[in-house]
């Protein structure tokens, strides 16, 4: 199986020591690569992400006793998330890489993706195209939801772990606010991201989920569902961090900085067959 080797950022800084909540100018390309590894070099990585685990369980412990303080249901499931996407990716690191890393959506070349067979696109909801627990679009984003949906003829959906599951939207409420307001269908689902298949969204698109674009500003959720299911994945920077909890923050962090620190180890994404070099599906400015 090909990798994609990444093409590392200008003033990319290590995330443990400066603590940044994003990637600035990233891209990747394809480059044919033997994936598999010495069998006497397994070992060290595995120890390696138990280290992380590790840490991990202690940040999370001594952050609990700081705050003194209940957290909130939906904050604990997505840091224990964390810690056991962990355990579960030590042989499949790569599904945390994005084959694509943008500022935000106004930088992904639609149309390009349009004309190398892609048919439809699939958005993550909070501070990707709304702000955290938003059920309104992000307004600079209009211009590019709308080239999105001209070009895609509409054949776009949001899937979110919040707005449309089941877990924190029961009766589906938030869903249909956000769909009158956006315009855009929101897929109602019963699995948190990145559990679950891409059977109900390949029937709801009419294609098979290679011919899909995941976007999302989460490593361990949006870009791992995406990988392991055979999207194209875009990672995003989040819209707003003044809105979210401090919780939040805290895990953007740790999965910036396990990417991060993957990355340079040499943990490249799969490759995509319709996308040879990733860095033509991307502008230089957004519109």
């Amino acid at each position: 199986m090909e990798r994609v080797k990444q093409n590392h950022p200008r003033n990319f800084e290590d995330p443990v020591r400066e603590n940044p909540l994003a990637y600035q100018d990233y891209s990747f390309s394809v480059d044919e690569q033997d994936i598999h590894q010495e069998e006497d070099n397994r070992e060290p990585e595995r120890g390696f992400t138990n280290s992380l685990v590790d840490l991990v369980k202690m940040w999370w412990a001594a952050l609990k006793a700081a705050l003194g303080q209940r957290i909130n249901v939906r904050q604990r499931i997505n840091v224990e998330g964390v810690i056991s996407s962990l355990g579960i990716f030590a042989e499949d690191k790569y599904l945390v890489i994005p084959h694509i890393a943008v500022p935000d959506i106004r930088y992904i070349d639609w149309a390009e993706l349009r004309r190398r067979g892609f048919e439809g696109v699939v958005f993550d909801k909070d501070n990707t195209i709304t702000a955290p627990y938003s059920l309104g679009l992000w307004t600079p984003l209009g211009s590019s939801i709308e080239q999105c949906k001209a070009l895609f003829d509409n054949n776009i959906a949001v899937f979110s772990n919040s707005a449309g599951l089941l877990e924190y939207d029961a009766d589906y409420r938030n869903a249909k606010i956000l769909e009158r307001a956006i315009g855009i269908k929101v897929i109602r689902h019963k699995v948190k991201k990145p559990a679950g298949t891409a059977e109900e969204i390949e029937r709801l698109f009419g294609c098979e989920s290679s011919k899909l674009i995941m976007v999302g500003d989460r490593p361990f959720t949006d870009i791992v569902y995406g990988n392991k299911n055979g999207f194209l994945t875009i990672l995003t920077e989040p819209l707003s961090l003044a809105e979210e909890p401090f919780i939040v923050k805290q895990v953007r962090v740790i999965e910036r900085a396990i990417v991060y620190l993957w990355s340079v180890k040499g943990v490249h994404p799969i490759s995509h067959k319709l996308v040879s070099d990733c860095r033509q599906c991307v502008k230089d400015k957004p519109t």
